[in-house]
């Protein structure tokens, strides 16, 4: 009899997200300057026309009534994620990806652009040159193009100006919210947990969230709690599941997948019409029409594997091994888990990609 498969201890601090400290998503529009002629086209893309004109006159350059057409100019949305803890004067990457009809932002420098958070208040503010991760080349009847050289990033390209306001030395509960909700996680966390402290600081309040009492920590604060216990080693519980993802033909299963016993055949159906039409004409100097005569040939083919045992798994090795004797490629690997498991034998989450 085969054993079962068990977990690998995985640290807390990689099952768990604490409660309140998360990064916060910031977005800004600007302008990519510098490009050698792969901008966007003033005629296809009028408010890159229209920011650049705000951006001049606020450098004090006037430009009301003018008619230019500059080709080294891209109007870009400009993305990042202000990290926990982030403080005034601190540095973060950048992303910055092209609206308009640009080709390329391979070369390109982005202006100081103000980085707004989901409250309209600017958090950050962004400027530098963009790293391409794309190439594009093209000529009078062929064009190449590799990556994507429309987006961008720019390492450490913005500055934080303004800091969330959130006091985490000032919390008397901490929650640990689960990144996979289970209960029997979550009670190995409040176990483990309290073993570590010797008294009942863990508590787990349903299948995603574990609360901890600091006062019956004795911790000196939060961050000294956290310390102690982010390193502790704890056995997940995983749910049996099996993920498919049809496009690529690709099959991932854990290490709980169980299979009853079942009896399977599978097969392909191909239909094949030829058509060969005839062409028939009269003879030299003779009377008549040339006409066309439709000549059809018509088959049908069944290929396939007669019906085959797939026996009960009681481990991975032993699924993924039965599965196999059948000899069918990946893309009808995945029809026959649908089959199977429609017909109540796969004792897992299926789940289609």
């Amino acid at each position: 009899m085969a054993l079962p498969v068990m977990a690998q201890p995985v640290r807390l601090k990689d099952l768990v997200e604490v409660d309140g400290v998360r990064g916060n998503d910031l977005v800004g529009y600007g302008l990519v300057v510098g490009l050698n002629g792969t901008g966007d086209g003033i005629r296809n893309a009028p408010f890159t026309e229209e920011i650049m004109a705000n951006l001049l006159e606020r450098l004090g350059v006037n430009v009301a009534g003018e008619d230019y057409r500059p080709k080294n100019v891209a109007a870009v949305f400009v993305t990042a994620t202000l990290p926990p803890f982030a403080r005034a004067g601190g540095r973060i990457d950048v992303t910055v990806s092209a609206i308009g009809d640009a080709k390329s932002l391979l070369g390109g420098t982005l202006v100081m652009t103000p980085l707004n958070g989901a409250d309209g208040q600017i958090y950050a503010v962004a400027q530098g040159t963009i790293i391409a991760g794309g190439v594009s080349a093209e000529g009078d009847a062929a064009r190449v193009v590799q990556g994507v050289p429309t987006a961008g990033t720019i390492p450490t390209g913005a500055r934080v100006e303004r800091e969330v306001p959130f006091d985490f030395s000032q919390l008397s509960v901490l929650r640990l919210a689960l990144k996979v909700p289970d209960f029997t996680t979550a009670l190995r966390i409040e176990r483990a947990v309290n073993a570590e402290f010797g008294r009942r600081v863990a508590l787990m309040q349903d299948a995603g969230t574990v609360t901890l009492d600091l006062a019956r920590s004795n911790a000196a604060s939060p961050a000294h709690a956290l310390a102690r216990i982010e390193g502790i080693l704890v056995e997940p519980e995983t749910r049996a599941r099996v993920v498919v993802d049809q496009r690529s033909g690709t099959i991932v299963m854990g290490a709980d997948v169980r299979i009853s016993r079942v009896a399977v055949a599978q097969g392909n159906l191909t239909l094949r019409v030829e058509e060969a039409p005839m062409v028939v004409q009269p003879n030299p100097f003779a009377e008549g029409e040339t006409i066309v005569v439709p000549r059809s040939n018509a088959s049908v083919e069944t290929t396939g594997t007669g019906l085959a045992e797939v026996a009960a798994g009681t481990s991975l090795s032993e699924v993924v091994a039965g599965l196999n004797a059948l000899g069918v490629p990946p893309h009808d690997m995945i029809d026959i888990l649908k089959s199977i498991n429609a017909a109540g034998a796969l004792h897992a989450e299926f789940v289609i990609q």
